[in-house]
């Protein structure tokens, strides 16, 4: 079995980047890479988009309707991974559970010890049996500068323009604290924390994940 790893944190906080980084250092191990939401492949990850950008009524308004749907996503991408993982030297995910769990809680103004952040896990991990991740990489930035870097993006790709959740400075720096404690806690895996705002040494954190 391969391993699972994911790279959380803020919009614009240089999550492809890092991953294409992290492709490039691994070499010629078998690599898959997924992106959560699966915007284009998922009913549920296209309603999540909808709804991000006010075309579902209230639907955005509702933190556990939107976790649900972020939920369902992934539960119907259980197939694809665990094939992924039988196949494949490294899974290499874009966003995964614990985005669910940050977000969802920081809308809530909970933090990583309260309700919202155990329903995630009992409904991801517990009801729809998704695998653990063996490694977590959080990309900690100042939310000034991922929220500039999300800001450029929009300018620079009309088909990634910030949505509800990107807009909102204050979630947003919420979510980063959220994310701190899911760190701090070791939630689900172990947990990498780098300077997102700082050159990334992505030969030696491709060989310390997989150590």
């Amino acid at each position: 079995m391969g391993r699972l790893i994911v790279i959380e944190g803020l919009d614009g906080a240089g999550k492809r980047t890092l991953a294409d980084g992290l492709e490039k250092a691994w070499g010629d191990r078998r690599l898959t890479r997924l992106a959560f939401p699966r915007y284009g492949a998922s009913h549920a990850a296209d309603l999540v988009r909808d709804a991000l950008y006010d075309r579902v009524g209230d639907l955005s308004r509702s933190v556990y309707g939107m976790a649900a749907l972020y939920a369902l996503d992934r539960a119907g991408a259980r197939a694809e991974l665990l094939a992924a993982l039988h196949d494949s030297d490294v899974v290499l995910l874009d966003r995964y559970v614990a985005s669910n769990a940050a977000y969802g809680a920081a809308r809530l103004h909970q933090d990583a010890d309260g309700e919202f952040v155990r329903w995630v896990h009992d409904l991801e991990v517990g009801r729809h049996r998704l695998p653990r991740p063996h490694a977590h990489v959080l990309l900690r930035v100042p939310r000034e500068l991922a929220a500039d870097r999300a800001l450029r993006r929009a300018e620079e790709d009309a088909d990634r323009m910030r949505d509800t959740f990107e807009s909102d400075d204050a979630l947003q720096a919420r979510t980063s604290a959220v994310y701190d404690g899911l760190a701090g806690d070791g939630w689900l895996a172990p947990w990498h924390v780098l300077d997102g705002s700082a050159e990334v040494d992505h030969e030696a954190l491709a060989a310390r994940l997989l150590a």
